[in-house]
């Protein structure tokens, strides 16, 4: 029976999956979205990849988690990675473009720039406060616009005239977006503008004082827009990489890190059916009054955490 591994990355708006052999191939995969439930999404997931796997051929001997409920789901499946998105992103990107210098990405709530130097990561920036910039901002336009956010991209790339959107935050965004609808831009230059003004505000934010080089690999969501694609080009001077399975890549580096661990950690899909919950407590122990998070497996307690000391420590199994 041959090895395989298993990377899931969670995020606030999606969730991604893959399961690699030990060359690194991917075997199965699976992208949807988290709707507010990682642990649901996981289990939708997991049925999906159940159901491309070669299980005469091959057999899970590790899970490795990234993203924001990374620790959740690492608990959940006994994970033997739990790390976080830039490390496996960066790890993801560089085992299919080992020359990269600068990974740009763009997720549902949050973006990120990452800087390698000969596979190494040596800079990085998150922006998780501000939603202007995001795939999440990039939907919300496209319901005000009633147009599909898939079809953004090519209707961009007709525009002649691209509106300029003011790209400081949402807020002003949204506010220039109708004033210039209703003194008559049209649709495609309006549609670019936005694309143009994602861009702005990425590298006047999460890429402020960066230095970007070439190769420069576009990641996340956002990414599968050919309209951000040409504006990030014209913005850097540079060609940006879009691999096609470039919305996989945080699972994928935490995949090929638990391969890389060595250490064998059995996996069951059966895991799917199990009854999983979470539920928080306040501790009253001390003036920090911590919020402890309880993971349950039907009636059992398999993990807590959440309090800053000991008085809120919550006995495990």
């Amino acid at each position: 029976m041959n090895k395989a591994y298993l990377g899931i990355d969670i995020g606030s708006i999606s969730t991604k999956g893959v399961i690699i052999d030990r060359n690194n191939k991917i075997l199965a995969s699976g992208y949807l979205w988290t709707e507010g439930n990682p642990v649901q999404a996981v289990k939708r997931l997991l049925v999906s990849l159940k159901d491309q796997l070669d299980h005469s051929q091959y057999q899970i001997v590790g899970v490795g988690t990234t993203g924001s409920a990374r620790k959740l789901i690492g608990v959940i499946t006994d994970a033997v990675e739990v790390k976080n998105e830039i490390t496996a992103h960066a790890i993801g990107t560089t085992s299919q473009y080992p020359q990269v210098r600068t990974i740009f990405e763009i997720g549902g709530q949050d973006s990120k720039i990452i800087l390698v130097e000969n596979g190494i990561v040596v800079d990085y920036a998150m922006n998780t406060l501000c939603a202007a910039g995001t795939g999440s901002f990039l939907s919300s336009q496209a319901a005000r616009l009633g147009v599909a956010v898939e079809d953004f991209g090519p209707i961009a790339l007709t525009s002649k005239h691209p509106t300029p959107i003011a790209a400081r935050c949402t807020v002003f965004a949204e506010s220039d977006l109708v004033h210039k609808a209703q003194i008559g831009h049209s649709k495609e230059d309006i549609i670019a503008g936005l694309c143009n003004a994602v861009v702005t505000n990425y590298l006047n934010n999460v890429g402020k004082g960066k230095r970007i080089a070439a190769p420069i690999v576009f990641q996340g969501g956002v990414s599968k827009n050919v309209g951000v694609k040409k504006a990030f080009e014209a913005a850097t001077g540079h060609q940006v990489i879009v691999d096609a399975n470039g919305h996989l890549t945080g699972a994928l580096g935490v995949a090929i890190m638990v391969k890389r661990k060595g250490v064998e950690r059995p996996f069951s899909f059966e895991l799917a059916q199990e009854d999983f919950t979470t539920r928080g407590r306040e501790c009253s122990g001390c003036a920090n009054n911590c919020e402890v998070i309880c993971v349950y497996r039907g009636n059992k307690l398999i993990d807590a955490w959440g309090n800053k000391c000991e008085k809120g420590a919550v006995k495990v199994g």
